[in-house]
């Protein structure tokens, strides 16, 4: 056991999943621009060293329901995060899969969510992204467009460069220490980390 104090420590390296939800980008006819687009959002605001786990998969929702089952309880994720297929369409099943794996629902960063989107399509009201934890992961839905993705998870800045509507990853790193998670570093000039004062650092 180190007797070094654990804000001194290094940080611990946390396993994320990835997955994108699409039949035509898992078929082949266009290329995948949803993993892409999340790991380098990803790998720019978090400072734990990260060990991706990629998964792209069609719109079927067993296949997204045992692909995400098997992130948190086989590879041992401790963050989750899909892309594609949370509108109202038939084949849009992202949030229906990933609601039949949970063991908690996190509503509020969906409507978080919605609530950025809203700043620039009233159709954002659509959109179906939700949240849910499984065991000592969490899970969420971000929409599928990479432009999108990065707004939802950063957030919006005013002309000063101002936060003026947090994005949802602000909370998540608060979030996954409560679940019993590793303690996960933001990169303020990307997303700053949101933890109450009496937040600390055990491990």
């Amino acid at each position: 056991m180190s007797s070094m104090p654990p804000d001194q420590r290094p940080l611990e390296s946390v396993r994320i999943g990835v997955v994108s939800v699409s039949d035509r980008a898992s078929s082949g006819v266009y290329v995948d621009k949803g993993l892409p687009a999340l790991q380098d959002w990803l790998g720019r605001a978090v400072r734990n060293p990260i060990e991706w786990v990629p998964r792209l998969i069609p719109d079927e929702r067993a296949v997204i329901a045992a692909t995400l089952q098997a992130l948190v309880d086989d590879e041992h994720c401790d963050l989750v995060l899909t892309t594609g297929g949370t509108g109202p369409a038939l084949r849009d099943v992202t949030p229906d899969a990933t609601l039949d794996i949970a063991d908690k629902e996190m509503p509020g960063f969906g409507e978080q969510m919605r609530q950025i989107s809203l700043r620039f399509v009233p159709t954002a009201i659509l959109s179906r992204q939700t949240a849910v934890i499984r065991k000592q992961a969490l899970i969420l839905n971000l929409p599928g467009q990479p432009k999108s993705i990065a707004e939802t998870l950063e957030g919006l800045k005013d002309g000063q460069g101002a936060s003026a509507v947090p994005g949802i990853f602000a909370a998540v790193p608060y979030c996954i220490d409560l679940i019993g998670g590793p303690w996960i570093d933001a990169d303020p000039a990307v997303c700053a980390a949101f933890r109450p004062k009496t937040a600390v650092r055990t491990r």
